[in-house]
């Protein structure tokens, strides 16, 4: 009895006799025909071709996969940022400078060119706020300079001015909201004294008050799980195409045709049911010479 392996192995010699004796009367009567296909061959084995179609295939096929993956980057992005990261809180504050001086002689009116001024001016108060002569008195202030440095309180403060205004709004942002209110408080009140004292301005007015921050700023727990879930299924993603592009082997008759470019002779079908018995009557007549070599009944 011939094994199914056997006969794998005696279609595939003869196929190869087969299509080498057609190949060797290709070349010897057409042999211009012959080297056109062999350079074609070449530049076709060079060039690689995506199926978008299969491609597609693969991810519907792996798609468990990907939601699975998502959903648990996502979860756990979602736990990190809720019960790892430090919530941060944010007060603002707003000033508003008056300058009287230059308001073209009169009390009660200002040219359009000296409000032009003043909003110009607005980026100096910028950098006078933000100013090391502030911030580290504040830093003092709330002795905070054994704990921050210049560059890291700078980080927590943020100002900036409304386009077309003379507002300047101040941001702190901290861990703990009580110290972010009274920080962004003293910031406008050293900033204010500073302002007036430099620029000789008239008066820092105090648009608003800073606020006592009863929500987080940050992080968003929400953004940080979806972003997670996005990285994890294009991560997934990514690899299941690679993994497709780069399996260069042949799994059905048809790919035989399509990448190697070979017709099919004949189909042996495989059963490893078939093979196990092969195997199991093998194994049995060889027990038999066994025994009867060893002299056992």
């Amino acid at each position: 009895m011939i094994a199914n392996s056997d006969l794998y192995h005696i279609a595939n010699k003869t196929y190869a006799g087969v299509r080498g004796f057609m190949n060797e009367q290709t070349r010897q009567a057409r042999p211009e025909a012959w080297a056109e296909n062999i350079t074609r061959a070449d530049r076709d084995a060079d060039v690689m071709t995506i199926d978008l179609v299969e491609v597609f295939q693969v991810i519907r096929h792996w798609l468990w996969l990907i939601v699975l993956v998502a959903l648990a980057c996502g979860t756990a992005a979602y736990a990190f940022s809720k019960f790892v990261l430090p919530e941060e809180f944010e007060s603002t504050t707003k000033i508003y400078v008056l300058d009287k001086s230059g308001a073209g002689g009169t009390n009660s009116q200002s040219t359009y060119s000296d409000l032009q001024v003043g909003m110009q001016l607005t980026k100096d108060y910028v950098e006078l706020i933000k100013s090391r002569t502030v911030l580290e008195a504040v830093m003092k202030d709330n002795h905070l300079d054994q704990t921050y440095t210049y560059e890291q309180f700078a980080e927590m403060v943020n100002v900036q001015t409304p386009t077309d205004t003379r507002i300047v709004t101040i941001t702190v942002t901290n861990h703990d909201p009580a110290l972010a209110q009274k920080l962004a408080d003293d910031i406008r009140k050293r900033s204010g004294e500073l302002i007036i004292n430099t620029m000789q301005i008239d008066a820092v007015n105090t648009y608003e008050k800073a606020n006592y921050p009863d929500r987080k700023s940050a992080p968003s727990c929400g953004r940080w799980a979806v972003v997670a879930a996005l990285i994890g299924a294009l991560a997934v993603s990514a690899v299941v195409i690679a993994r497709y592009l780069l399996d260069d082997t042949i799994k059905t008759s048809d790919d035989v045709e399509k990448y190697l470019g070979l017709s099919n002779l004949a189909l042996i079908p495989f059963d490893e049911s078939v093979m196990t018995e092969d195997e199991d009557s093998s194994k049995g007549l060889w027990h038999k010479k066994f025994r009867k070599k060893s002299g056992r009944n």
